[in-house]
Parts: structure tokens; sequence; C-alpha cells
């Protein structure tokens, strides 16, 4: 087997797949991801004090969980919630901080758009921290506008929301892709 030393090579190697959240690979992203949250924001992170993402909330028909992993190594994950008629959350989005530079977010947050469109909702919010500044200049260039607060989640410093038609999301990717 050739060893990818370039980042475009790097790249091509990540997967990513759905994954039961309470799955191993799933659940050390989440705890990366929480640690994460923890190190950056002022006063930490506690995860009890955030909107919830329960497991059961993750999985179909309730929910999606995807991780990406890297030579089998878990790597990035993100998430959505489903509602009947309101619109479909974005939650948990994490990229492993020597994975970053991949474009693993991108790819995730294509995957996760995909698959929102093919659900009832036709919308996506998300909400995030202005700490996370990497995470807003992405959810930008792809296309999610800011909003006004929709929800009282006490880490939330921006909201953002998207269309997830199948038309919008097709052309999205093509304008990743090139």
């Amino acid at each position: 087997m050739a060893v990818a030393k370039r980042s475009g090579d790097m790249a091509e190697l990540v997967t990513i797949e759905l994954t039961d959240p309470l799955h191993s690979d799933a659940q050390f992203c989440l705890q990366q991801f929480y640690a994460e949250l923890d190190r950056r924001f002022d006063g930490g992170y506690d995860p009890a004090d955030s909107i919830p993402a329960e497991p059961d909330d993750m999985r179909p028909p309730a929910g999606v969980f995807l991780v990406a992993t890297l030579r089998g190594e878990p790597i990035g994950c993100g998430a959505l919630k489903f509602h009947a008629d309101q619109p479909t959350e974005l939650k948990r989005m994490w990229v492993s901080r020597n994975a970053r530079g991949l474009g693993v977010g991108r790819r995730l947050l294509t995957e996760l758009e995909r698959l929102a469109a093919h659900s009832t909702s036709r919308v996506i919010h998300l909400e995030t921290n202005a700490t996370l500044i990497e995470a807003i200049a992405m959810y930008r260039a792809a296309g999610y506008r800011e909003v006004a607060p929709f929800s009282d989640d006490p880490y939330a410093t921006h909201w953002f929301e998207k269309s997830t038609s199948p038309e919008t999301s097709a052309s999205q990717a093509k304008a990743w892709a090139t």
C-alpha cells in the first residue's frame, strides 16, 4: 500500500459513514468535541447546559449521526435532528485539529445537507459560538445565512439557516467539487 504524503492524498483516505451515536467512534468524537469547546469557550463548556442531542435524537428516523475516519481512526462527526414540520437541526459538528485542512468539515456538511434534503424539512438551523471562527467561516461559505436567535442555548452567539431543497444541495455539492 502506498503511503499518502500530500493533503490531497490524505483527503482521499477519509470515509464518512452513518454511525450509531453510542458506537465507540461516535463517542470518541463527541468527547473530543466537548473537550475542545471546554478549552475554547470562556468559562468552559458543559453539555448538560446546552440544547440536548441525545442518542435517540441522532438515530433514524429521528436523526442521523455521521463519523469521518482516516485509516480507521475517527477524525470528525456531525449530526442532524429531524422535526416533522420544523427546521432540521445541525448538531455536534467537529473535526480533529490534525485533520483540519483536508476538507472533512465540508464533506460532513455536504453529506448532512444531502440527508436533510431527503427528509420532510426544507430548512436546516444551527447555532454556534463566536469562538468557533473556522466553523462560522465554513457555514457562511456553504451558503448559510445568519438569522435572529431561534434557540436559548447559553453557548450560542450566532444562529444560521439554509434551505435544504434537493436542487440547492446539488448545486452546493457541484460548487464545492470545483
